[in-house]
């Protein structure tokens, strides 16, 4: 689905990322995992197509740059962090944003359209915010909205820079189930986030960024240990198997001086 080669960018003269090479499989989801200020977030705006970068990035074989917009939206849709829209737009006109790549250049959306965001809203578990306006809702509740866009556009590739941000412990687990859900279908996900344990829970690969490269991608169970954890975060911490075969991490202290 995706191929990065020696991938390099940054703002201005300032260099974040250096030479990333790494690929992701179609029907897989994998997590960038790091500290805050790594990069995580500036190689998924790579990734987009909303920055600039040297090297070579392959989207179902197509260099990204030369991807016209439209086709691109087709393939790939990106949830960020946040948007600040000022109008008054509904919750459901924002959804059907998701749609503009299928509809005419004069917005006139299709019943189909309108049946798709609702759907993608219901699929959220926020059906009931079609009328409510986006401006209005909290940090959490604008996160869903994105994430329901994202599902109306229908592409294949669905980015996600911290989905889990702003979201209740409810809202989290919903998310999580709603990912495993979208790879089984043959969706391909790729998301930033702070927590582990999530990276975990639904992850088939993880890569590791730190100061400008990666340093370490594999499973997810074989490259997030105690080791891993107390480099990154200076954090000691335990690991421990449920039953379930669920993994998860006890984060015991805060380490002054990473090893």
């Amino acid at each position: 689905m995706l191929n990065l080669k020696d991938i390099s960018c940054g703002y201005g003269l300032k260099k974040i990322l250096n030479s990333i090479s790494f690929e992701i499989k179609e029907g897989t989801t994998t997590t960038f995992l790091g500290a805050n200020g790594t990069g995580k977030s500036t190689l998924l705006k790579a990734i987009v197509g909303l920055l600039t970068y040297s090297g070579n990035l392959f989207l179902k074989g197509e260099e990204v740059r030369k991807i016209p917009v439209k086709k691109r939206a087709k393939l790939l849709a990106y949830v960020p962090q946040s948007t600040n829209i000022p109008f008054d737009f509904t919750v459901l006109e924002v959804v059907l944003m998701g749609r503009f790549h299928a509809s005419k250049l004069s917005l006139n959306y299709s019943k189909s359209d309108f049946k798709i965001a609702q759907g993608s809203l219901e699929r959220v578990g926020i059906g009931d915010f079609a009328n409510r306006v986006y401006r209005l809702l909290s940090g959490g509740e604008r996160q869903l909205v994105l994430l329901a866009r994202a599902i109306a556009q229908q592409s294949q590739l669905i980015v996600m820079d911290e989905p889990i941000t702003g979201l209740d412990l409810g809202n989290q687990m919903r998310l999580l189930l709603l990912i495993d859900s979208l790879k089984n279908e043959g969706y391909t996900l790729i998301k930033t986030t702070h927590y582990p344990d999530h990276a975990l829970r639904v992850s088939d690969q993880v890569v590791w960024i730190g100061e400008g490269k990666i340093l370490a991608s594999g499973y997810a169970k074989e490259v997030i240990n105690i080791k891993r954890l107390k480099e990154v975060y200076g954090v000691e911490s335990e690991c421990y198997d449920h039953p379930s075969g669920q993994r998860f991490i006890l984060p015991l202290r805060f380490m002054e001086n990473k090893i």
